[in-house]
């Protein structure tokens, strides 16, 4: 196995360079840094993988004897993932501390908005809320009701005229006051 001079220096210095970056106080660095390490990791499982060859999905040919080992590129693949995984949450740190910082001396206690509201508010919202639920029963009472007297065959026209019983008080055509 003959790995690429080139390719060793990179890798060397991209290890330098990350932990270098990495021991600096800023979040951001720390990030940079991580990234350095991390594909400076996936270079060193290149390099390590040995010679290169045919794929290893095809087995039972010739081609046997140069087929190429597929554990580093498994070992490549995890830790392409757990960089990312890594990556994500230090993003959310830094925005998070970011954020924080933006608020100044007010921190993480933030005003509620529902602070100025009283209990007479609350339940009067809760009462018009169940006021509404009683007029959709109504009307979907209303409308089985009127499903039944539909066997009729009363035409649209005619349910189009109908008003609001309470205020009307008319009569439907069996005589009953809606």
């Amino acid at each position: 196995m003959s790995a690429s001079l080139t390719l060793v220096i990179v890798m060397a210095v991209m290890y330098a360079a990350g932990i270098y970056i990495m021991l600096e106080r800023s979040l951001t660095r720390v990030l940079i840094g991580f990234l350095l390490v991390g594909n400076a990791t996936n270079l060193l499982i290149f390099i390590m993988s040995g010679r290169p060859g045919s794929s290893p999905i095809v087995t039972g040919t010739a081609l046997d004897d140069s087929m190429v080992d597929p554990v580093p590129q498994v070992l490549m693949l995890t830790a392409i993932v757990i960089n990312f995984g890594i990556t994500a949450l230090l993003l959310a740190l830094i925005y998070r501390s970011w954020w924080l910082a933006q608020l100044g001396d007010e921190g993480d206690n933030l005003t509620d908005e529902h602070a100025a509201e009283t209990s007479e508010d609350s339940e009067a919202a809760f009462r018009s809320s169940s006021d509404d639920e009683a007029a959709v029963q109504a009307s979907l009472d209303a409308s089985e009701q009127g499903s039944d007297d539909d066997s009729s065959g009363a035409d649209a026209t005619d349910r189009s005229d109908e008003r609001d019983p309470a205020t009307t008080g008319s009569t439907d055509q069996e005589g009953d006051t809606r």
